[in-house]
Parts: structure tokens; sequence; C-alpha cells
């Protein structure tokens, strides 16, 4: 079964498009057209990887668990039902590979999403990559 690809991407051009949003404290907004190059690259990178782990920076929880759902629904995770939802910014980790979500009240100024690729291997995609919007998916 081959990976959809609609950009025809390399994983070399993908990691360079992802890099773009590596150290920015806060996600940029990004146009529909630029969304599907975005969505296409990471896909790409996390199909070529084991398992990965989400890290979630956002205003309100609401906000945050709606990327986690969307996010792990597109890396083909099942995401995690009745979380906690505080009031004000929150931080959500989730691990792909045993389904293990965290969700707390958060005090920093990131928003956004990161995505940390993992492999078993050391030939893999071992990288992390955002903040990427909390909308890529949605």
């Amino acid at each position: 079964m081959s990976t959809p690809n609609p950009q025809n991407l390399t994983a070399e051009e993908a990691k360079k498009l992802l890099n773009k949003f590596n150290c920015l404290d806060i996600a940029p907004v990004l146009k529909p057209s630029e969304k599907s190059v975005i969505r296409s690259a990471l896909i790409l990178l996390t199909k070529l990887a084991d398992y990965q782990i989400l890290g979630i920076c956002a205003d309100t929880a609401e906000e945050g668990i709606l990327a986690m759902k969307t996010y792990s629904l597109a890396l083909g995770y099942e995401p995690p039902d009745n979380l906690l939802t505080p009031e004000g910014p929150v931080y959500i980790k989730l691990n792909g590979k045993n389904g293990l979500c965290y969700l707390d009240s958060y005090a920093g100024h990131h928003r956004g999403v990161l995505v940390s690729c993992q492999s078993y291997h050391e030939d893999g995609i071992n990288e992390m990559y955002g903040h990427l919007p909390l909308d890529l998916f949605v």
C-alpha cells in the first residue's frame, strides 16, 4: 500500500518544509494551500517513523483537545476521550505508542503542536517538528 503524497514530496523536501516551524514559540497562521503541503510533509515523515509523541500548547482545553484529536486521527491513532478541561491555557502530551495522555494547566507562552517522530532504528526518523498550527488538520 502506498502512502498518499499528493505533492510528491521526498523525505528531504518534507523535512525542509517542517524545519521552518522549529523553534517557533507560536505557530503561524497558514493559508489553506500551505496547510495542504505541510499536512502532506508531516504525514510522509510520520509514516517513516515507528510512532509519534504529540505536545500541544493551547489557549483553552477545548482548543487543545480538538488539535489532539485531529492530529491523532490524521496520524492513525485513536484519541483518548473524557479528558479534564481546566480553565485557561493547557499542555497536552500524547504518546502514540501506548496511548498515554496527559493534560494539565500551562503557564507558558508557547502555542501550537510539537510532533516528535520516534524510530526504533538509528537510521529512522528521530526528529521533532514544531510548533505546528493547532488547526492543521481541522
